[in-house]
């Protein structure tokens, strides 16, 4: 029987770095032409930020604070059998959430007009 060899491969020479520039470093974020990150200051805890955007657009809160309201109190009459109320108090709903949709979409578009800083 004849012994069984294995094939000989030539050793390929490992290639050194090109001399032209790297397409990607990946030690170093990526260069966007017309990007300009904004330096992070510090992160904001929950409480900062909510205490921020209340104050850039205080109608929101107003507004949910509003629909839950109704929303509780029109299910407390309900179950209490006050459908005059409870029937009231959800129509107050709806106009409260309507109220806190047409103020998320006016702080959009401030937001969006607001120059840039």
């Amino acid at each position: 029987m004849a012994a069984a060899t294995t094939p000989v491969i030539p050793e390929k020479p490992h290639k050194t770095s090109p001399s032209g520039p790297v397409p990607f470093d990946f030690s170093e974020p990526p260069v966007i032409e017309g990007f300009n990150p904004l330096p992070r200051i510090k992160d904001e805890t929950f409480k900062e930020k909510f205490i921020r955007k209340t104050k850039e657009n205080p109608f929101v809160p107003i507004g949910c604070l509003g629909t839950a309201g109704a929303l509780i109190y029109g299910l407390r009459a309900f179950h209490q059998g006050k459908t005059r109320q409870s029937q009231l108090l959800m129509r107050g709903r709806i106009f409260a959430q309507g109220f806190t949709v047409v103020a998320i979409i006016f702080g959009v578009f401030a937001t969006a007009v607001k120059p840039k800083q």
